[in-house]
């Protein structure tokens, strides 16, 4: 059985038809890349499955359990984490408790409030931060630092729940060559324990990483399959690749 299926999706913004009748289809344990132009429905497509956005028409479901009208809350206690374009650390706290509240996000306020969780959370918290390579760091703020490494900073805090898939919107954009090179290494060990749904521009890092990729173009899916079926189908050639 599939991890997440979202069929037949349609969206429509006033008279804007951002999605229509696209697909995607994620196996456990599978990095599945998102690719095609600007304004193809990449955006869309991921909102639609976070639930930031509720599809006009069309159906997603996680785990066999239809998840279409469900809350961005119902999806991550399902074991649904995202990270979008636009960094949400905190700055102002440590790295260490960033990791710490992505943790306490999963417990209850009864738990919070009557128990000691920082204790409870220490070994989890420094484990996360050892996997990105920031452990050293820990009691720095997250303000200090680099773009790149509050990159990972975030993809750590939305791992630390330990979800069944990961969404990733453009995790590498503004990094240096050698940021995107390390980010492909930590999201590599991850692929044992978690799903991941990833839309980047940066089709050599994609290609990299990624076991499958569904290209998008006008809202629709144009072709769907491995990494040498979408580098050889001469639609994806035509439409995508040759603009990038």
């Amino acid at each position: 059985m599939a991890l997440l299926e979202a069929r037949g999706l349609k969206k429509i913004f006033g008279k804007l038809t951002a999605l229509n009748g696209a697909e995607l289809i994620v196996q456990p344990n599978e990095f599945h890349g998102l690719i095609g132009p600007n304004g193809s429905g990449k955006s869309t497509m991921m909102k639609c499955i976070a639930g930031a956005e509720v599809p006009t028409e069309g159906k997603v479901t996680f785990g066999g359990q239809d998840i279409t009208a469900a809350t961005p809350a119902e999806r991550a206690r399902a074991g649904m984490s995202l990270k979008f374009q636009i960094t949400s650390v905190l700055p102002a706290l440590t790295l260490y408790d960033n990791v710490l509240l992505a943790l306490q996000g999963q417990t209850a306020l009864t738990k919070l409030m009557f128990s000691r969780t920082r204790g409870l959370l220490h070994d989890k918290v420094m484990a996360m931060l050892e996997q990105f390579r920031l452990v050293d760091r820990a009691g720095e703020h997250a303000s200090a630092l680099s773009h790149g490494q509050q990159q990972w900073l975030e993809i750590a805090m939305a791992l630390a729940p330990e979800p069944k898939l990961l969404l990733l919107d453009e995790p590498t954009g503004g990094m240096s060559l050698e940021e995107r090179r390390v980010t492909g290494e930590l999201l590599a060990p991850i692929k044992s324990r978690c799903s991941l749904v990833i839309v980047e521009h940066d089709l050599d890092f994609i290609r990299d990483i990624c076991d499958r990729l569904t290209v998008l173009d006008q809202g629709a899916v144009l072709n769907s399959g491995t990494i040498a079926e979408i580098q050889s189908c001469p639609k994806v050639q035509e439409v995508y690749l040759r603009r990038a």
